[in-house]
């Protein structure tokens, strides 16, 4: 167990992860194809990554029925439920954009990169207060 608190953790690796979302942002309003395909694979790793591990050592284990609400759920079962969810829908944006950028779509995958960074942001915000709230230190 790491002696960083919880906090201090999700806000040093959702800050990580802003900006390698930003060096897309910059690379898709300078019209850099290839820059643009570069930043956001790099950020799609690091989001995958970030998110298994988030899922393996920090929220609280699934029931047997995965993303569906169990029958006597608790409240923070029902925070870890809801925050899987909102990862599965964060990678699935980021791997439509990815996927656009790798047919040349550039226009496209900054389309969607409106709907990741509002969804982004509202996760990691809800995430950092939530999580913060319920535990002291991280297992890195």
């Amino acid at each position: 167990m790491s002696d960083e608190p919880l906090a201090d953790f999700l806000r040093r690796e959702h800050g990580r992860l802003d900006e390698l979302l930003g060096r897309f942002f910059g690379a898709a309003h300078a019209g850099s194809l290839e820059a643009a395909r570069e930043a956001l694979a790099v950020f799609d790793d690091a989001l995958r990554q970030h998110t298994a591990h988030e899922e393996e050592r920090i929220l609280p284990p699934v029931s047997g029925r995965k993303l569906l609400p169990g029958e006597e759920e608790s409240a923070r079962g029902r925070l870890g439920r809801e925050l899987r969810l909102e990862h599965v829908q964060i990678r699935e944006l980021s791997a439509m954009m990815r996927r656009l950028l790798e047919q040349g779509d550039l226009q496209g995958a900054a389309r969607l990169a409106a709907s990741l960074a509002r969804r982004w942001d509202a996760h990691t915000a809800r995430e950092e207060q939530a999580l913060a709230d319920s535990d002291s230190s991280v297992d890195a």
